[in-house]
């Protein structure tokens, strides 16, 4: 944020909630935002510029990257989108263990998880497609739009495995999977 230019916290918020920030970081609590504002202050990062007054608001603070935060966030979003890591999401570490369940659980669950994503991706295309008509940047919307396309491509693989487990072709029981497991170990 600060790389466009010195702002204050409530404006912080406001253009994340504008760009569709949600999605991607904690909004809700404004405490965390503030919290996160002083730890970057007390290591350098940011820096007072000021404060501004308005006459319907309080006065606020004006923050600034320092050329010490500016090289550090360079280097971080460098780093972080240029190299893939194993961020160990929860979904497919369960699905790491779904045979946990007996096929007919696991539809279920797999489609109770797709009925729960499907209105989420709709309201997301809905919320980038009403950014976009607003003007904003698009650039601003690129985690949105990755975040879009992840689900998309989630739900898409659902479809599938659920088929699958509704026709039978994907199935499992717990006596297959010890017998695979002891002719596994026997080899």
């Amino acid at each position: 944020m600060l790389v466009s230019g010195p702002i204050h916290p409530y404006e912080m918020q406001r253009r994340m909630k504008l760009w569709g920030k949600g999605e991607v970081v904690n909004l809700s609590q404004r405490a965390s935002l503030y919290r996160t504002i002083e730890r970057l202050t007390d290591v350098g990062l940011i820096e007072v510029r000021g404060t501004e007054r308005d006459q319907r608001f309080p006065e606020r603070t004006v923050y600034e990257l320092t050329e010490a935060g500016l090289h550090s966030a360079r280097e971080w979003l460098t780093e972080m989108l240029a190299n893939p890591r194993n961020e160990f999401p929860q979904f497919p570490a369960a699905l790491s263990f779904i045979m946990g369940l007996n096929p007919d659980e696991a539809r279920g669950v797999l489609e109770q998880r797709a009925s729960v994503l499907r209105p989420r991706l709709s309201a997301l295309a809905h919320e980038m497609a009403e950014a976009e008509r607003m003007g904003v940047p698009r650039v601003t919307l690129l985690d949105a739009d990755y975040l879009r396309a992840s689900m998309a491509g989630e739900l898409a693989w659902l479809d599938g495995v659920i088929a699958q487990l509704r026709d039978g072709t994907l199935s499992w029981s717990a006596e297959e999977l010890a017998e695979s497991a002891r002719r596994f170990l026997a080899q």
